[in-house]
């Protein structure tokens, strides 16, 4: 019996691009292979196991993203950066007014349509700015050793005392907590309060100006990190196309979930969480802010303030560690590439940075000001890319994943999705399995596969558009948009085992017909993290395929 199924793939954003018939797959290269994303570069994000001629940029598992700004807003720049290596696009809302969010968001939109591959936006919310008033002159020089008083009286201030309008902070410090001034340039301790400010020993002196930033590491504020600018911004970007929003100064697990009701509120409640690590209190409840999040940003300038310097990268590695063990995808940010900010080639001292974060295992590196306001973006990412390549080539990167992966993980998951997943990873790497296909909904089982560091590319085919989006921030995971008639429940799983092959074939993941993929899956589809299927499945198709490899149920099997 021969047995006809219609799929329509289509780009992320754009109309069906082509109506194919998936019955007998054998006929692996016939000459409608490009109907597939026709209008679009039939190229696929692989990783270094693919073959050489794979473009540079598609040859890699961490992804990167780079923040937009006025060096990098025309819609040539972006092109040239997503080229270069840029997975997801950061929109700091620190800066710019909501139109020309508007556009940036439409200008990536069209990009994301002309090369019909997904790309995630991230709209990363300014958070409470804590700032000094004013000085008659407009600064004051402290001395070690002198007092120096904040109060919240509205008139200018001098070498003796300054304005600090945050009164819900002048309450809560006490004495022997620390205000750090202008990104820690200025130390000073409380020594006395009272009702109307504290006072303060200067600990370390300076300059200190107008309007400059405040830090307060000793303490939790008692503040949401959702100004009334945050919210407007918030309530803006949830009616624009975008995929994950970033939360400033997070100190408590009860800020992400302030945020998670508003998101799941609002037009777009499947859009991902992000929770940045920049304070001390929130490193002493990470664990619980990542199960509540859905992405984590180490970012290391404002932690490196508020924390010894010499305590940030062991933060840094424990993190990662967390996020892989919870399989929750996380950046590193700030400073990777400062110099590039004004000169075309890094520092070494960067580079090795920008690898130090890939072998702790982040899933994604950052740019912030290199690509937002520098003199030259597209070498800025070009040259992470290059680090990230070479990296990824080092037989020790894979050695370093290995060890994370085996019996302690496989206790720690306990579920039959990470069971058949963790399964999944060891026989693609013992059978040289070319890619591991992964049928997904919400990308539950996605980030489990993810976590684990296959040596094989992560094809994700989903029916979700947002879904596959958010994957693009994810190590090794390249998803493509299947037709949701795909995943319905009356499909034959032999079409849909084909389909898959199909998919991995278009795009170069399967070449040979000795290849082989190793597949998981979901029944009944749709079930976010029910992985129960799992085939290592030969590219030459159905017609050479054993009888067993397409049962699910008694009577079904690949004729």
């Amino acid at each position: 019996m021969q047995r006809h199924l219609f799929l329509l793939f289509y780009a992320p954003g754009a109309a069906a691009l082509a109506l194919r018939a998936a019955a007998g797959h054998k006929q692996r290269y016939r000459s409608s292979i490009n109907m597939v994303l026709e209008d679009a570069p039939q190229v696929v994000a692989l990783t270094a196991s693919l073959p050489e001629s794979t473009p540079a940029r598609w040859r890699k598992s961490t992804k990167q993203l780079a923040t937009v700004g006025p060096a990098s807003s025309t819609s040539e720049m972006l092109e040239k950066l997503f080229a270069a290596g840029v997975d997801v696009f950061r929109l700091n809302f620190s800066h710019g007014s909501h139109d020309e969010k508007r556009e940036l968001i439409e200008k990536i939109r069209q990009l994301e349509k002309t090369h019909g591959h997904p790309i995630g936006i991230l709209a990363d919310l300014q958070g409470p700015k804590l700032r000094v008033g004013v000085f008659d002159k407009g600064k004051a020089m402290l001395v070690q050793g002198q007092s120096f008083r904040f109060d919240d009286v509205d008139e200018p201030g001098d070498a003796s005392r300054v304005r600090l309008p945050h009164p819900e902070i002048l309450q809560t410090l006490n004495e022997d907590d620390i205000l750090l001034v202008d990104d820690g340039k200025l130390r000073l301790q409380v020594t006395s309060k009272d009702n109307d400010g504290v006072d303060c020993e200067v600990i370390v002196g300076g300059t200190i100006s107008d309007r400059k930033g405040v830090n307060t590491p000793s303490i939790t504020i008692p503040i949401s990190p959702l100004t009334p600018k945050d919210r407007a911004d918030l309530a803006f970007a949830l009616t624009q196309n975008i995929d994950w929003v970033a939360l400033s100064f997070v100190q408590r697990p009860e800020d992400i979930e302030e945020l998670r009701t508003i998101v799941k509120n609002s037009e777009r409640p499947f859009v991902r969480l992000m929770a940045k690590i920049e304070k001390p209190q929130a490193v002493q409840d990470i664990e619980r802010i990542v199960e509540l999040c859905d992405g984590i940003m180490v970012a290391r300038g404002d932690l490196g303030v508020e924390m010894n310097p010499e305590d940030v990268p062991v933060v840094q590695k424990t993190i990662i560690n967390l996020c892989r063990s919870k399989g929750v995808p996380v950046v590193v940010a700030t400073q990777m590439l400062e110099s590039m900010i004004e000169s075309p080639t890094p520092t070494r001292a960067e580079c090795s940075d920008v690898a130090t974060a890939l072998y702790d295992g982040a899933d994604a590196v950052m740019l912030s000001a290199e690509s937002a306001a520098g003199a030259y973006p597209e070498e800025a990412v070009t040259m992470q890319r290059r680090v990230i390549s070479r990296v990824e080539a080092d037989p020790y990167y894979r050695k370093a994943h290995d060890a994370l992966v085996g019996f302690r993980l496989l206790e720690e998951r306990s579920t039959t999705t990470d069971a058949v997943t963790l399964a999944a990873r060891q026989i693609a790497g013992a059978i040289s399995a070319k890619v591991l296909i992964v049928f997904t909904s919400e990308g539950t089982t996605v980030l489990t596969a993810a976590s684990l560091r296959p040596n094989v590319p992560i094809l994700a085919l989903t029916p979700n558009e947002e879904t596959a989006r958010a994957l693009s921030l994810c190590w090794g995971v390249y998803a493509r948009l299947l037709a949701p008639q795909t995943f319905d429940e009356n499909q034959i799983f032999a079409d849909v085992l084909g389909a898959a092959v199909d998919v991995a074939v278009d795009y170069g993941l399967l070449e040979n017909e000795s290849d082989v993929a190793v597949v998981t899956a979901g029944l009944p589809w749709g079930t976010p993290g029910a992985s129960n299927v799992l085939r290592v499945v030969p590219m030459m198709g159905p017609d050479a395929w054993p009888e067993d490899l397409c049962r699910v149920g008694v009577d079904e099997a690949c004729a």
